[in-house]
């Protein structure tokens, strides 16, 4: 009898912590927390696809006599400082990890812009159908990394949104659910005039 009373009031227990832990955003941490890894998933797959793309393109230009040696050896360096970096699910909690990630993978834009610029001075690359599917390739990459981010960014927010918000803050303060960091731009103002660069200039 003791016995069937103490299961009874065993479970009695769990399903009051049950009720206790969903009525306070226990179970949207889990699925927003879900939500923003796999977002994150596609931004790093998508930034291997970029850097995949990139030793092509290199031995592309190179093949283009006496092309910008100093372009070239920017591209490289960067993409090696960007694939070099460990990213782990951790980083996500990491500002500090983040923002240095965030800051490699905007070098190896930066440098993939300058030499896609630079290759405008070279009819013969303008002209070579190989060195333009990559182009092509590397321009839908940047879209993707673009969606990708804006996904990423919108799954974040929801999640810091209910990790702010009361009683959930209660719930992320005992179970330790930090506010996550975020996509930025390093200068806001460069957003309001994006570069243009027009690739069929004659």
């Amino acid at each position: 009898m003791k016995s069937l009373f103490f299961s009874r009031g065993l479970a009695g227990l769990f399903t009051a912590l049950a009720l206790l832990l969903s009525g306070c955003g226990y179970n949207e941490f889990q699925r927003l927390d879900e939500q923003t890894k796999s977002a994150w998933s596609e931004v790093l797959n998508q930034y291997q696809r970029r850097a995949d793309l990139v030793p092509n393109i290199v031995a592309t230009v190179k093949g283009e006599a006496n092309f910008e040696q100093e372009t070239l050896t920017k591209v490289v360096e960067a993409r090696a400082k960007a694939t070099s970096m460990q990213v782990t699910p951790e980083t996500l909690n990491n500002p500090e990890a983040f923002a240095k990630f965030q800051a490699a993978q905007g070098e190896l834009s930066s440098a993939l812009s300058r030499l896609l610029v630079v290759t405008e001075n070279y009819p013969n690359l303008k002209a070579n159908q190989g060195f333009q599917d990559l182009r092509v390739q590397l321009e839908g990459t940047e879209n993707r990394i673009t969606v990708a981010r804006n996904r990423y960014i919108q799954a974040v927010q929801a999640y810091n949104v209910l990790a702010r918000s009361f009683p959930n803050n209660l719930t992320a303060m005992v179970f330790g659910y930090k506010v996550k960091p975020t996509f930025s731009v390093q200068n806001e103002a460069q957003i309001s005039t994006p570069p243009t660069v027009d690739f069929n200039k004659k």
